[in-house]
C-alpha cells in the first residue's frame, strides 16, 4: 500500500512538472517545472531501490543540467517577447502533432507486444557486485562512445548559446536621457572652471594692490628720513 501511494505521488509530480514545462509561458518557470519532474523520477528510482540512479538524477540532472539550462536562458534573454502565432518553420506544429502520435503508437505497440505485463531483466543479477561498480563498468566500456558524444553535445550547446547571445559591435547603446545628463555635467564643469578662474584673477589683483601699498609706504618712510 505504501509503495502504491509513493508511486502515485511521484508519478503525479512528474506529470504536473511535465505539463508545466510544456504550458509555461515563462522559460524560467518551465525550467523550474522540469526540476519537479526530475525529483519525481528520483523518487521512483528510490522506490525501485536504485539509490545510485536517484542520487545521479538529483545531483547531475536537477542540479547541473537545470543550472546549465537557466544559464543558457539568461544568455539568450528572457525579456524578449515573441509572437507564438507566427511559425518560423511552416508546418512545424503539424509535424510535431504527427510525430507525437507516432511515438504514442510505438509505446502502445510495445506494451501490447508484452501482453501488458511488467517485464524485467533476463537472467539473475549478481548480488555480490555493487550497482555502482556494474554501472561504472558498463558506462566506461560498452557505452563509452555514447557517453563522450553526450558531453560533446552539451559543450556545443553552450558554445552555440553564447554565440547567439553575443551582440555585434555597433553603435553604443545609450540610456534614455544619457545625452542630456552628459550635457548638464559638462555645463556644470565649465561653470566651476570659470568660477575658479575668476577667483584666481581676483586674488592676483589683490596681491598686486597689497604690494603697491607696501612699496608706497616704504617710499614715504625713506622720504621722511631724508628730510630729517
Amino acid at each position: 500500500m505504501v509503495e502504491l501511494v509513493v508511486f502515485a505521488v511521484a508519478a503525479a509530480a512528474c506529470l504536473v512538472g511535465a505539463l508545466g514545462v510544456v504550458f509555461s509561458e515563462n522559460p524560467v518557470h518551465a525550467a523550474l517545472s522540469l526540476v519537479g519532474t526530475l525529483f519525481g523520477i528520483a523518487v521512483l528510482f528510490v522506490a525501485q531501490e536504485a539509490n545510485f540512479l536517484a542520487a545521479v538524477q538529483v545531483i547531475v540532472y536537477a542540479g547541473a543540467i537545470v543550472v546549465l539550462i537557466l544559464f543558457v536562458l539568461m544568455l539568450l534573454g528572457v525579456d524578449r517577447v515573441e509572437n507564438l502565432r507566427v511559425e518560423p518553420l511552416v508546418g512545424q506544429r503539424a509535424a510535431a502533432a504527427v510525430l507525437s502520435l507516432g511515438v504514442l503508437a510505438l509505446v502502445v505497440g510495445a506494451l501490447a507486444s508484452t501482453g501488458y505485463e511488467v517485464t524485467g531483466p533476463v537472467g539473475e543479477l549478481d548480488v555480490t557486485v555493487a550497482d555502482v561498480n556494474r554501472l561504472g563498468e558498463s558506462l566506461f566500456t560498452d557505452y563509452l562512445f555514447a557517453f563522450e558524444i553526450t558531453s560533446v553535445l552539451l559543450v556545443i550547446a553552450v558554445v552555440g548559446a553564447i554565440t547567439l547571445a553575443r551582440r555585434p559591435r555597433g553603435e553604443e547603446i545609450v540610456d534614455p536621457g544619457q545625452a542630456e545628463r552628459e550635457a548638464q555635467l559638462a555645463r556644470r564643469m565649465a561653470e566651476a572652471e570659470a568660477r575658479a578662474g575668476g577667483d584666481g584673477a581676483g586674488e592676483g589683483e589683490g596681491a598686486e594692490e597689497a604690494e603697491g601699498a607696501e612699496a608706497g609706504a616704504a617710499g614715504e618712510a625713506a622720504a621722511e628720513e631724508v628730510t630729517r
